[in-house]
């Protein structure tokens, strides 16, 4: 595979020449093709990785025990998504399904009758064996199955990839989830897969996300609580929250321990900066106790909807409170 790049006065171009199955292809596209007139456009999903800490250096230390054949696979991957126009997230889903299923290999053997890069089995009406072992068409067919899983595209990656594979063992596909963001950049010029830009200055997002966020959140002042509640006249904690970010274009889980895990970026909880999310939980060592989330204003406040009977406030952290989680999330990085 060759890469070339051509540097204009207006844009960088990428060109990738693949050779896969004794087929030689060029694809172009721009540094972020997600971004492109063409390309199948998809809000801000701060849900879907890779968030940093995920593991970038896993991600580049799984990557480089690749050999040839297999990154020949991830660059054909993208190379058809972009010929679909399909956002990253698509590829990102392929990829991670492939390394699962075969190694991102063209196997002609399996379990029972699967065949190919995803194991598809002819029995169940993936296609003739002869089809299933071929690269182009076993991607194009993932593909095709992908895009009819309902709201994929605001899923984990490796859920959807569960969705179109029904594997007995789901967990295994998030394990490529940091190598597979990381070929999105490496092989697809694509440096943010979820589409919400990066960190700037004191709010989130060049966009200024994070002020849309908490200016929402404080027009919500004295609204009670509700358990359960998503507005607009009361509120629980994550909920709040997720109609707040929603506000700015930026997608986060419903609850809040799931906010936590996948809401966004990690950072110290003491670097927190305005905008941020931060968390309680009775065992702060397990993400999964985490019962309370509120956003960070700075200045040691934070914006809350506390509990049954209160109503939606600003309060002073306790920075030594035994349940504060040791991380704050920021949604959008």
């Amino acid at each position: 595979m060759r890469v070339l790049l051509l540097i204009g006065a207006l844009a960088m171009i990428v060109v990738i020449a693949v050779t896969t199955s004794g087929v030689s292809q060029v694809v172009s596209n721009s540094t972020n093709p997600a971004a492109g007139a063409n390309m199948m456009r998809m809000s801000c999903n701060a849900a879907i990785g890779p968030w940093d800490a995920g593991g970038g250096d896993k991600g580049r230390h799984d990557a480089s025990r690749l050999n040839e054949e297999q990154r020949n696979i991830v660059a054909r991957i993208i190379s058809i998504g972009q010929e679909r126009k399909l956002p990253p997230l698509a590829w990102q889903i392929a990829i991670q399904a492939g390394m699962t299923e075969s190694g991102l290999r063209p196997l002609n053997y399996g379990d029972r009758d699967s065949l190919g890069i995803f194991q598809m089995r002819p029995s169940m009406g993936w296609g003739t064996p002869a089809e299933v072992t071929d690269p182009t068409y076993a991607i194009n067919k993932f593909y095709d199955v992908l895009l009819k899983v309902p709201d994929w595209e605001n899923r984990r990656p490796g859920d959807s990839a569960q969705a179109v594979e029904r594997s007995a063992f789901p967990d295994r596909y998030h394990n490529w989830e940091a190598m597979a963001a990381f070929l999105l950049s490496e092989l697809g010029a694509v440096s943010d897969p979820a589409g919400c830009g990066s960190g700037a200055g004191e709010f989130l997002l060049a966009s200024n996300a994070a002020g849309i966020a908490i200016g929402f959140t404080k027009e919500q002042l004295g609204e009670p609580y509700l358990w359960g509640g998503n507005g607009p006249d009361a509120w629980d904690c994550s909920g709040i929250l997720v109609k707040a970010f929603g506000a700015a274009g930026v997608s986060i889980p419903r609850v809040a321990n799931d906010q936590y895990e996948k809401g966004g970026a990690h950072l110290p909880v003491r670097d927190a900066q305005a905008g941020d999310l931060i968390f309680w939980a009775t065992d702060t060592s397990n993400p999964r106790t985490v019962h309370h989330v509120a956003m960070y204003l700075g200045g040691d406040e934070y914006i809350h909807a506390p509990q049954t009977g209160d109503v939606v406030k600003i309060s002073k952290i306790n920075w030594d409170y035994y349940e504060l989680m040791p991380l704050a999330v920021r949604p959008g990085v």
